[in-house]
């Protein structure tokens, strides 16, 4: 299981970080065409805003466009070494703050202050005990007007895997993990919308998706409001099994446009 503990030692010490985090966007062809194809256009409705918080930026891949669009940039992470990165990484710009967590508390950040709350490619890593505190205290962070974009694990969604899985040994565990892309085994888009309605936030939308070469829809991108208009809402579920080509294809497309300058 990818709990806090094991979290922090990989991020902090086991990975190397040796491409900075931007590795992981190369089957996009770049973190830029994985950025203008695959997030923004599902968060444009979010931004620009006055603050953004992230949550585990780890070496600020997502965070060098967040710093564009925002007045005030909060980059929260439970790895020392991450936030570190991010310091230094963006040190001429003045309104950006860090934060180093237990890898579940906001108390830093002051209550209603928060216009947009983002994360990409990180919370798919944890547990949903995690994801369940992150969102009680994510409804106080935000403005009432505020939202939110969080990329997590749906791996939980096969309750009969999961029942198996927690009862072996916690070496099976970790190699399973492995298979899984180190997911969350406990976390669903079922809990997602669970956790938000008890925090008193209207989960909007999600979008459950396949990763990588995997043709299981092991993730989920929840999108999420505070105002009360919200809140009668059902919100609308896509089952997106094409997810994965559609990487492929911006992939195809970085060849003919990317860096042409």
């Amino acid at each position: 299981m990818a709990t806090t503990e094991e979290n922090k030692r990989i991020w902090d010490t086991v990975y190397n970080w040796k491409g900075g985090g931007e590795e992981w966007s190369m089957p996009w062809g770049g973190t830029d065409m994985e950025w203008y194809f695959t997030i923004l256009p599902r968060i444009h409705s979010f931004v620009p805003a006055q603050t953004i918080l992230e949550i585990a930026p780890g070496y600020g891949r997502w965070s060098q466009f967040l710093a564009g669009l925002c007045h005030n940039l909060i980059l929260v992470d439970l790895s020392e070494k991450c936030i570190e990165a991010c310091r230094d990484r963006f040190k001429p710009y003045s309104h950006i703050k860090y934060f180093v967590n237990d890898g579940g508390s906001l108390e830093m950040i002051p209550d209603g202050s928060v216009d947009f709350m983002f994360s990409f490619d990180s919370l798919v890593h944890v547990e949903d005990k995690v994801i369940e505190k992150y969102l009680s205290q994510v409804s106080r962070k935000l403005k009432k007007s505020g939202g939110g974009f969080i990329h997590h694990s749906n791996v939980g969604q096969n309750k009969v895997y999961y029942f198996f899985v927690n009862r072996m040994p916690n070496i099976v565990k970790l190699a399973l993990s492995a298979l899984n892309r180190w997911r969350g085994y406990s976390m669903s888009a079922e809990k997602f919308r669970t956790y938000a309605k008890n925090a008193g936030l209207h989960c909007v939308s999600q979008e459950i998706i396949n990763w990588a070469n995997d043709k299981r829809l092991i993730d989920c991108l929840s999108v999420f409001k505070k105002d009360e208009v919200s809140e009668c809402q059902t919100p609308v579920i896509l089952r997106n099994k094409g997810f994965k080509n559609s990487v492929k294809q911006i992939h195809q497309l970085s060849r003919l446009y990317k860096n042409r300058l």
